[in-house]
């Protein structure tokens, strides 16, 4: 092949690209594997092959007798005419055959023989090698409490052609509808805690409740509002057909006029109509230090982390490799952490409801002990003609009603998914990206009051989070764009940094890590690589969406700004001294070693000294 069509091939490369990115064909997420894995079975096109010489058994029958919301189960399967193809579904509820569909609107449509999905799967023949030959296997399955019995089901011809062969026992939690899975959040004042937990108690049932107190005491009893969402709440499949299961009921009590710094036990509750009372076990959190309080605070934040099946199903695609080190990683370090910001792509569901109630279960230990703040990611929120700012499907028809109900967020609208917060002496302004942020629209708007509002003696960390990658990247597709960022992402975005002097800002989206320098309209204001000091006259962006999706690759080209980048999963850490030290570090999932680290130090007038485009006006009068 000759030079010039080597160099016209390459241009035609780059133009598709660049065509592909701007009809959204591509984007910086999907750089890499990857595949919700329940989207992979065609479950519609289950036909019925039952034989009586193949069996499923599972047990225990009575799962959680000790009080436990998560348990392993075996299962055994016997089939004649094994396959490598075989594979076994965990069904909840256990009944899932064609009575459980809706009703077919075209008369000339046959209704499928199972219209729903399972909650996961395993392949038969997985730890057991020798299956095909055999005809038998032992699996074993981690199941959560999720309001339902379960059943288990074998299959024959692929996730492509399922064809039943066999169906199990059912077996079911003590007590399936229990209060579970607690998801603690900041409310719109330093000194209130929202506590958000999942039953499947509705009110006409019971009374939902949080007993909660200082020293173990539970001198104080707060109500719960409740909230939960119909197949009809969602915008498109598989969120409104194979992906449904019911959610149960959603509560939120907001525990209030706490003292700062202090230790509180809580526990869920609900007042059944007989009078008798069920309670959760008991958990603990530490309040929010006053606003501007000088002592050491510790912040963790990263994207796109998504869930992970601890007994190995559902994993065939790899979707979320580094999801559940970062969990583990987050667990052990436990007593040094204050607060953990998600900033989007929370549990990759993409439309199977299921997924929600397995990721609330598997960060309950973190989520349960200090305060779990979200974010909103294109694969919550985005879906066509829904109001988001992108017409893609990537929320698979959630349209956001799983993020805004399952999780609470200090938003004056949780359908517009951008907040402020404080925690001590850091102020958090939480953009949405998946709404408009450009300089005119009520975001926008939002975003300049909430970094203008902000006292800076006595909070001086100032941090700005987002889901897209509005500042820089050197993300592969934004390589290809050619600016290094989301599309109109910093345009509007970079003089409000500037202006008000944010001093990072965090981003998802992107499944990698990279840090730029200090920067203002892409150039570098600091040469200095990890401890920077005097006035901040420019932002550090900082991505961190690599906390365990399928990692994202980068662009050939490393742009001047990017100081370091990390093709891994990891994640990040702030950990405020003082009113004039911050550090900044990031640890790998794998080991939790941090791998790179800056710090700043800088006084109140530094804040308060003139930088280029950010100058108070003055005047030579007396």
């Amino acid at each position: 092949m000759d030079l010039q069509l080597k160099r016209s091939l390459l241009l035609l490369l780059v133009l598709l690209g660049f065509v592909g990115y701007g009809l959204g064909l591509v984007s910086a997420d999907n750089n890499g594997s990857g595949e919700q894995p329940l989207s992979k079975i065609a479950i519609h096109k289950a036909t019925r092959a039952l034989n009586d010489s193949s069996s499923i058994t599972a047990y225990p029958s009575l799962l959680g007798l000790k009080g436990e919301d998560t348990q392993w189960v075996k299962v055994d399967v016997v089939n004649p005419e094994p396959s490598t193809n075989d594979w076994v579904g965990v069904f909840s509820p256990a009944n899932f055959n064609s009575s459980t569909c809706p009703p077919v609107n075209d008369p000339k449509e046959q209704t499928p023989y199972i219209c729903t999905a399972p909650i996961k799967y395993m392949f038969a023949n997985n730890y057991n090698s020798q299956y095909t030959k055999t005809g038998k296997a032992s699996l074993k399955f981690q199941l959560i409490n999720q309001r339902a019995d379960f059943s288990f089901a074998l299959f024959s011809g692929g996730l492509s052609n399922p064809k039943l062969v066999a169906v199990s026992n059912s077996i079911s939690f003590v007590n399936p509808k229990a209060p579970l899975y607690p998801r603690l959040a900041q409310g719109k004042s330093w000194d209130v805690m929202t506590v958000t937990w999942t039953s499947g108690y509705n009110i006409n049932e019971a009374v939902p409740f949080v007993e909660w107190g200082l020293n173990r005491q539970f001198p104080t009893r707060s109500p719960a509002g409740t909230l939960t969402f119909t197949r009809n709440s969602m915008c498109g499949s598989p969120a409104r057909t194979v992906g449904w299961r019911d959610p149960g009921f959603i509560h939120t009590s907001f525990l209030k006029d706490l003292w700062p710094n202090s230790v509180y036990t809580y526990r869920m509750g609900h007042i059944l109509s007989s009078g008798s009372i069920i309670r959760s076990k008991l958990y603990s959190f530490k309040s929010s230090p006053y606003p501007g309080q000088d002592s050491l605070q510790r912040v963790i934040i990263f994207g796109d982390m998504g869930k992970g099946e601890r007994d190995g199903s559902n994993e065939y695609s790899n979707y979320q490799p580094g999801s559940l080190n970062t969990t583990d990683q987050l667990i052990k370090d436990l007593e040094n952490i204050d607060i953990v910001f998600h900033i989007g792509d929370i549990t990759y569901a993409n439309g199977y409801i299921s997924q929600w109630d397995q990721f609330t279960s598997q960060v309950e230990p973190i989520a349960s002990k200090v305060a779990y703040m979200i974010a909103s990611g294109n694969h919550e929120r985005t879906w066509p003609n829904s109001g988001s700012f992108y017409n893609h499907m990537d929320s698979g028809g959630e349209c956001g009603v799983l993020a805004e109900t399952m999780f609470y967020v200090p938003a004056e609208n949780r359908a517009k998914f951008w907040y402020s917060t404080d925690y001590g002496m850091f102020h958090f302004c939480v953009a949405d990206t998946e709404h408009d942020w450009r300089e005119g629209s009520e975001q926008y708007r939002f975003i300049e009051n909430c970094l203008a509002s902000v006292d800076r003696q006595k909070q001086p960390w100032l941090i700005f989070a987002a889901h897209r990658v509005l500042g820089y990247s050197s993300d592969y597709y934004y390589g290809l764009e050619g600016s290094f960022e989301e599309p109109m992402g910093r345009e509007s975005m970079q003089k409000l940094w500037q202006k008000y002097k944010v001093d990072i800002a965090f981003y998802g989206h992107v499944h990698n890590y990279e840090r730029s320098c200090p920067i203002y309209q892409n150039q570098c204001v600091n040469s200095e690589r990890s401890h920077y000091s005097g006035p901040p006259n420019g932002t550090i962006h900082v991505v961190v969406g690599g906390a365990g999706s399928h990692l994202s690759k980068f662009s050939q080209v490393t742009p001047k700004w990017s100081l370091y980048k990390d093709y891994d999963h990891g994640f990040g850490k702030l950990t405020a001294f003082n009113h004039s030290s911050l550090l900044f570090e990031y640890k790998k999932s794998r080991d939790g070693d941090v791998y790179d680290s800056f710090t700043i130090s800088r006084d109140y007038r530094d804040v308060l000294a003139c930088v280029q485009d950010s100058c108070e006006p003055t005047t030579l009068a007396y």
